[in-house]
């Protein structure tokens, strides 16, 4: 008869993080089936043989932590670096289409509103950040109820969003002086806004497996 373990795993916010780590598990060999909630943040092991040492360093190498204990933190991992980077793409389009939207209404649209380029950009970041929730929300409701996706959504790093923002929107005013948008300084604008966050977004995902993606 298999034996039963179980384990107190944190850093999950949504079914693909309960995903990530049942995959995690049922990778070792010996382990029969595995049980993983993530609202109430354990994961129950049916296995023959399987060290909960074994079962533990598993969970941590997904990027969660057992027992309130992660891996011990490091730059070299590849797999995070693609996920943090997949993560950080999706906010880098949210923001990208109210941060881009605001200053190209204001540009063409409310041209005598007599707003300040920093009160435009201040606007544009705000509106940015209301994108990129409302995209992540609409991303995530495929793998959960609409309301769970909204407050996953909404719980997302807000230092990520805002650095992203101001990285952005610092180049515009750099290179045009302004808040303007043209052709050239889009490029720029997107490299400044993906680059700037995503160390952040590695650190975050590899200490402690906030990934919703």
């Amino acid at each position: 008869m298999p034996d039963m373990i179980r384990l107190d795993v944190g850093g999950m916010t949504c079914d693909g993080c309960s995903n990530n780590v049942r995959a995690a598990i049922e990778q070792l060999s010996g382990v029969v089936s595995a049980v993983v909630d993530h609202n109430h943040g354990f994961a129950e092991v049916s296995h023959n043989g399987v060290s909960r040492t074994d079962l533990s360093s598993a969970v941590r190498s997904a990027g969660y932590t057992v027992d309130g204990l992660g891996e011990e933190f490091h730059w070299r991992d590849g797999s995070v670096w693609r996920q943090s980077a997949h993560n950080t793409k999706w906010c880098l389009i949210g923001c990208s289409i109210g941060d881009f939207g605001t200053i190209a209404a204001f540009q063409f649209i409310f041209t005598e509103s007599g707003w300040t380029p920093m009160m435009i950009m201040a606007l544009a970041m705000f509106n940015g950040i209301l994108t990129s929730i409302a995209l992540e929300t609409i991303i995530l409701s495929a793998q959960m109820a609409l309301n769970e996706a909204f407050r996953v959504a909404i719980g997302m790093s807000l230092i990520s969003m805002i650095s992203m923002e101001a990285a952005m929107n610092a180049v515009d005013l750099v290179l045009t002086g302004g808040a303007k948008l043209t052709w050239w300084v889009i490029v720029p604008m997107l490299v400044a806004g993906f680059l700037t966050p995503w160390p952040y977004n590695y650190w975050r995902l590899k200490k402690y497996g906030v990934a919703c993606h």
